[in-house]
Formats: C-alpha cells, sequence, structure tokens
C-alpha cells in the first residue's frame, strides 16, 4: 500500500515519507478498509512533532485518525458478509502503528 508515514518525531518537512508498505493483514475480530478519504487531526500533528512523548510508540507510525472506505478483507471472527461495505472510521490509529 502507498502511505505517508515517519519513523522518528520532529517538523513534518523533515520525517514525513511518502512510500510503498506492507499491506495490513486484518488479525482476530478485525476487517482492513480500503481508505477513499483519510484525516489527520491535531492528536497526530501532536504525536509526530513529539509533543506527547518524545519515545515513539512503534518502530514506524502511519499518521490518521479519521476517514472512510470500503472493506476489503476480514480476520477470523468477522463475517464476509462484511466486506464490500462502506463503513466511517473514528480514531483508526490508535495503538497501532
Amino acid at each position: 500500500m502507498r502511505a505517508t508515514f515517519y519513523e522518528r518525531t520532529g517538523a513534518a518537512r523533515d520525517v514525513l515519507r511518502i512510500g510503498e508498505l506492507p499491506d495490513p493483514v486484518p488479525g482476530p475480530g478485525e476487517l482492513r478498509v480500503k481508505l477513499q478519504w483519510s484525516g489527520v487531526n491535531p492528536s497526530d500533528v501532536k504525536s509526530r512533532a513529539g509533543l506527547r512523548s518524545p519515545v515513539m510508540p512503534f518502530p514506524r507510525v502511519t499518521p490518521h485518525s479519521d476517514g472512510m472506505g470500503v472493506v476489503d478483507a476480514v480476520g477470523p471472527g468477522v463475517s464476509e458478509a462484511r466486506l464490500g461495505e462502506r463503513v466511517w472510521l473514528w480514531n483508526g490509529a490508535w495503538a497501532r502503528p
């Protein structure tokens, strides 16, 4: 997948990169959404700048809070009927790289 990410905190112009990352695989009880729109919120900006903590929560972070898209994969325990469903995301990156 093509994504914007950072691997250290700092000013956006210094740390944000755009590149190819492996497609995420949904785990048990999870689903994956092919995003059609994604929003970066003030909390994403503060975390990227290191204002919340100078310690990165993960080696690589893809900033993202809100968005919408279509379910394109499901993990174990999630009905395949969810595939193709349009969904809205809130706090999409919470506790995730």
